[in-house]
């Protein structure tokens, strides 16, 4: 049998995950791990490389021993990870400074770059597709106003994925995928363009080669088979951002699908086969882990997260429940919500916006409109407002990137931690008005990396191929058209509230609950 390991570098744990060649999970090794703010500098998420790189060896070690597998049977070797987060080297590739992509200590950089230009983020978002929101370019700037010591030293850039390859093989390289979201990409050509960060008067000459997904970079040498128990020259291949490769992981490699990554955040990607932008600014547009793909991405923040907080501070009695009978806590929930009303009994959920990539921001979380009446409003009716609500972003987002491509979807793939609930792909499914697939593998991304190493080990004949063989469907909701029009009234009263609590959030009487760095408003 012939095996395949990757490593999902995410942002709040790694994972290595063995796949056998018919993409089923063998062994997974998964240690949580946390980015520290550096005391000195508000916001700053610092990327601990020793202590990282110390957790990866030990996931490597956990899987070769909890699957038995011989390290000479596996036959390729790649890494996805966080978009955003990067790695910054000297000039004999030692890594002098990294973050995460939650990293937010330079807002006073981004505003510096709007003020002083204010058509600079445009311009630069019309060739790169990103804005200064989540990129690396105010985060540069930040280096060189803060730590000029550290970027007089700067001699190459990766991304996480690529940090993690470059462990294995010492080789800097990254790929389109994941490099584009450091806003320093010509999107149309896939590659670094220097202009970029000449106009933000940072330095031209740090970028390594790029390398599409699957791309061999070398073999693992003695030293690492050594630290880990890999078997000495074993493939290793590029890799790419996970959204991306979750995308690959439930196959959606063509023109127009549209996949929902539900996860902390929920990314909608959409495929394109020309990259193209928004002219104003409202979307992300990336480049696909597939060569001469694109993807338009639109984000709903929190939806994880906010759905975690409710649990945690309002359902110990769930909790309790499913450690007693071993069940899933949100399945609980979802069982006992699932005969809330479309709308649950009129409470407004005022968590994240849809997406304005150039002016982004988010009210202040909040449940309006509860009445105070316990049958009408209470845990199980605000359990699926949440739902509601990640569903109704999804929603208007899907909406802008129709009047930007003239295209809505006829069916959307869902995937991550989200579809693992009945409900929530139920409501989405009545949301959007289309069915709903989900996936066998939700957790999509080390299987769209395994796919993608797989095939430039030559063990696929070629993606299409690996895709129909690797790629299984468990279940398709499909919506009710009742409750969808229901939806959609929901949805227009929904936005006209969320604009007055985002009004208050701007005039300082709430606090937003998430400003994209160096905006003013």
């Amino acid at each position: 049998m012939e095996y395949i390991l990757v490593f999902d570098a995410g942002t709040g744990s790694v994972r290595a995950v063995l796949f056998n060649k018919a993409g089923k999970q063998v062994a997974v090794s998964q240690y949580e791990w946390t980015h520290l703010e550096d005391p000195r500098y508000p916001g700053s998420m610092d990327f601990d490389v020793n202590r990282n790189w110390e957790i990866i060896q030990t996931c490597i070690s956990e899987v070769l021993e909890r699957s038995g597998v011989p390290p000479s049977s596996i036959k390729a070797i790649s890494s996805t990870s966080m978009r955003e987060g990067f790695v910054l080297y000297d000039e004999n590739g030692k890594e002098i400074w990294a973050c995460s992509n939650v990293d937010a200590r330079a807002m006073a950089e981004a505003k510096e770059l709007k003020n002083g230009d204010p058509l600079l983020e445009k311009r630069l978002y019309e060739l790169s597709g990103q804005t200064f929101a989540l990129g690396a370019l105010p985060r540069l700037l930040w280096i060189k106003n803060n730590q000029p010591e550290i970027y007089e030293k700067i001699a190459c850039l990766t991304m996480i994925n690529d940090w993690i390859l470059f462990k294995l093989t010492n080789k800097l390289q990254v790929d389109p995928s994941n490099g584009c979201t450091t806003g320093l990409f010509d999107l149309n050509n896939r590659t670094w363009t220097p202009a970029i960060a000449e106009a933000c008067q940072l330095k031209n000459n740090i970028f390594p080669p790029v390398n599409e997904a699957g791309i061999l970079l070398g073999t693992i040498p003695e030293s690492i088979a050594h630290s880990t128990g890999l078997a000495k020259g074993t493939l290793v291949f590029s890799g790419g951002g996970d959204a991306q490769l979750a995308s690959v992981g439930v196959g959606a490699i063509g023109d127009g699908q549209t996949f929902i990554c539900g996860g902390s955040f929920w990314q909608q990607e959409i495929n394109i086969k020309e990259a193209m932008i928004d002219p104003d600014c409202r979307i992300r547009v990336n480049c696909h882990a597939v060569p001469d793909l694109w993807q338009i991405e639109t984000i709903a923040f929190f939806p994880g997260l906010v759905m975690r907080w409710f649990r945690d501070a309002f359902c110990e009695l769930e909790k309790m429940e499913a450690a007693q009978t071993g069940r899933d806590a949100y399945e609980i929930l979802e069982e006992k919500a699932k005969d809330v009303p479309v709308g649950s009994n009129g409470i407004i959920p005022i968590f994240s916006d849809v997406m304005d990539y150039i002016s982004w921001r988010h009210a202040a979380p909040s449940f309006l409109n509860l009445t105070i009446d316990s049958n009408k409003t209470g845990k199980k009716e605000m359990f699926k407002s949440i739902q509601e609500n990640a569903c109704l972003v999804t929603y208007g987002n899907l909406k802008i990137v129709e009047e930007v491509t003239g295209h809505y979807p006829t069916e959307a793939i869902f995937a991550g931690g989200a579809s693992k609930g009945k409900l929530w792909s139920q409501t989405l499914a009545d949301v959007l008005g289309i069915p709903v697939k989900i996936p066998v593998e939700k957790e999509a991304a080390a299987l769209g990396t395994a796919i993608m190493a797989g095939l430039g080990a030559g063990l696929y004949l070629d993606l299409e191929t690996a895709i129909s063989e690797l790629v299984g469907w468990e279940r398709v909701h499909y919506p009710d058209m009742d409750n969808h029009r229901r939806y959609l009234l929901l949805y227009e009263n929904w936005r006209a509230v969320y604009a007055e609590q985002l009004r208050l959030a701007d005039l300082g009487k709430t606090n937003h609950m998430w400003m994209a760095p160096g905006l003013s408003v």
